[in-house]
C-alpha cells in the first residue's frame, strides 16, 4: 500500500519538485521536505473522511495547494478555515474576514481571526478529521500559533482527530526574547514561551498538550486529576482526539530553511522573515515598522527622526492599504542593505536608539484606546510580554541589560522546550 501511495506522489507532485531542486546542487533526498510531501502517510487517514483543513496560501505541495492536490486524490474536503490575512493570504493585517466561499475550490472558507477565534460545534457536524498545514516564521507575536492553539482546543472540544502536517521553522536555529508573563496574554502570545521559541508547529503543538497548557488536556483518572472525559461529557477510552503530526524531512534546528511562498503580504522575503522578532516591536510604538515600503519590518522610521537618517515613505500596497503614517516622509533605518544574512539574536540597539532620538518620549509608546490604569493596556507589552522592557527603555537601560534580565527564565523554557523536539536541535 505504502508503494501504491508513493507511487501516487512522484506522479502528481515529483516532477515539480524535481525540477524546482534542478537547478540547486542538493539531491531530492536531501531537500528538506515539509510534511505535506510525505503523502503516503496522512493520504490513508483521509480517504473516505470528511475533511476539514486549516489552510492559506502556504499550505502547498510545490506549486500545487494542497487543497487541490487532496481533492485530485478523491478526499473530500468540506471546510476550510483560514488565519489572519485569509485563505489566499492577501488580506491586510488585522482584515475583519467574513465566510465565503473559494471560487477555486467551491469549498467553504471559514475566517478563524477577529470576533471568531475557534471552530464552532455547528462548523464541524459535517466533519470527521481536522487537519492543520499553515507555515510558521518561529515568532510569538505571528498569531498562526494562537490559531493552533485554539484548533487543537476545539479538536478535543468537538472530539475529532487532528492531523499536523508540519513544516520548518525558518527561525528554528536559535531560541531568544522575553519569555511571556500570562498576566501579558494576548491573541499576539498566549503561552509562557520567549519571543523567538524555536520550535515547528508540531513541537509546539506536542508542548501545548504536554505541559498541559489547554484548559482541556488527557489526563489519566489514576493520576488524581479531572479527567479530559468529565470535562467534555464523554468517556475519556472512547474519545476520537488524537494529535498525529507528519514530519518534515532531512530538517534540523540547525537548518536555514528558505520559504518558498511568503506567509503572509508583509513578509515578503527571508529578510524581513529574519529581522521580523527583533522589527516587529515597533508595532507598539508610533514609529512605521516598514508596511506600505518595499521592505516590511526591515525599514522603520518617523517623520520626528532626525532628517540625516534613511528617509523613505509609507504609501498603500497590497497588504497595507492604510499603513501607519501613510504618505509621510520619515526617517529611520534599512535593514534589507545589511550584509548579515540571518541574526541569531533579537536585536534591540535600533529599538533603544530609536527612543534615544525621538523628542517626545512621552509619545514613543502607543497609548491604548482604553487606558484602566495598567501595563497589560499597552499593545507594546503585549508584544513584549512583559511590562518590564518598555520601562527598561524608559530608563536607558543598556542592551546587554536587558538581554542578561531575560536569561533565567530563558534557560528554564529551554529545558521545557527539549521535552518536545522531534528534530535534532542546534
Amino acid at each position: 500500500m505504502r508503494k501504491f501511495f508513493s507511487i501516487i506522489w512522484l506522479l502528481l507532485f515529483g516532477a515539480n519538485l524535481l525540477a524546482q531542486t534542478a537547478k540547486k546542487p542538493t539531491s531530492l533526498q536531501q531537500a528538506i521536505l515539509p510534511g505535506a510531501y510525505q503523502v503516503e502517510e496522512y493520504l490513508p487517514l483521509l480517504k473516505g473522511k470528511r475533511v476539514a483543513i486549516f489552510a492559506n496560501q502556504t499550505t502547498v505541495i510545490g506549486n500545487t495547494h494542497l487543497v487541490d492536490s487532496l481533492k485530485k486524490l478523491g478526499v473530500s474536503i468540506t471546510k476550510i478555515f483560514a488565519p489572519e490575512h485569509g485563505f489566499r493570504g492577501t488580506a491586510d493585517a488585522g482584515e475583519d474576514i467574513r465566510t465565503y466561499t473559494d471560487k477555486q475550490t467551491g469549498v467553504p472558507v471559514v475566517s478563524l481571526y477577529g470576533a471568531k477565534m475557534k471552530p464552532s460545534g455547528a462548523d464541524l457536524a459535517d466533519v470527521d478529521v481536522l487537519v492543520f498545514d499553515i507555515q510558521d516564521v518561529g515568532t510569538r507575536f505571528y498569531t498562526y500559533i494562537s490559531s493552533l492553539q485554539y484548533f487543537i482546543e476545539s479538536a478535543i472540544q468537538n472530539n475529532l482527530p487532528l492531523i499536523i502536517l508540519d513544516r520548518p521553522n525558518p527561525n528554528g536555529f536559535y531560541v531568544d526574547g522575553p519569555v511571556l508573563d500570562t498576566a501579558y496574554a494576548s491573541f499576539v502570545g498566549m503561552q509562557p514561551v520567549p519571543v523567538v521559541y524555536g520550535m515547528t508547529i508540531g513541537e509546539y503543538a506536542k508542548m501545548l498538550i504536554g505541559e498541559g497548557w489547554l484548559p482541556w488536556t488527557i489526563e489519566r483518572k489514576q493520576d488524581g486529576k479531572i479527567s479530559m472525559g468529565e470535562l467534555l461529557g464523554f468517556e475519556e477510552e472512547k474519545s476520537n482526539f488524537k494529535l498525529m503530526v507528519i514530519k518534515c524531512k532531512n530538517y534540523t534546528h540547525m537548518s536555514k530553511y528558505v520559504l518558498p511562498v511568503k506567509p503572509s503580504p508583509n513578509l515578503p522575503d527571508m529578510g524581513a522573515v529574519y529581522w521580523y522578532p527583533s522589527t516587529c516591536f515597533f508595532e507598539g510604538t508610533v514609529l512605521s515598522e516598514g508596511r506600505g515600503t518595499e521592505h516590511p519590518f526591515e525599514i522603520f522610521g518617523h517623520p520626528k527622526l532626525p532628517d540625516t537618517l534613511t528617509a523613505f515613505t509609507p504609501i498603500s500596497r497590497p497588504g497595507a492599504s492604510e499603513p501607519k503614517l501613510k504618505d509621510q516622509r520619515c526617517y529611520g533605518w534599512d535593514l534589507s542593505t545589511q550584509k548579515q544574512p540571518h541574526p541569531s539574536r533579537i536585536e534591540l540597539k535600533w529599538l533603544l536608539r530609536a527612543y534615544q532620538l525621538f523628542a517626545d518620549k512621552d509619545d514613543f509608546f502607543i497609548k491604548p484606546k482604553k487606558f484602566n490604569g495598567g501595563a497589560t493596556d499597552y499593545y507594546f507589552n503585549k508584544l513584549a510580554g512583559n511590562g518590564m522592557l518598555m520601562q527598561q527603555i524608559q530608563q536607558g537601560v543598556t542592551e546587554e541589560a536587558i538581554r542578561k534580565s531575560w536569561q533565567p527564565a530563558l534557560d528554564s523554557f529551554k529545558l521545557v522546550r527539549k521535552k518536545y523536539l522531534l528534530y535534532t536541535d542546534f
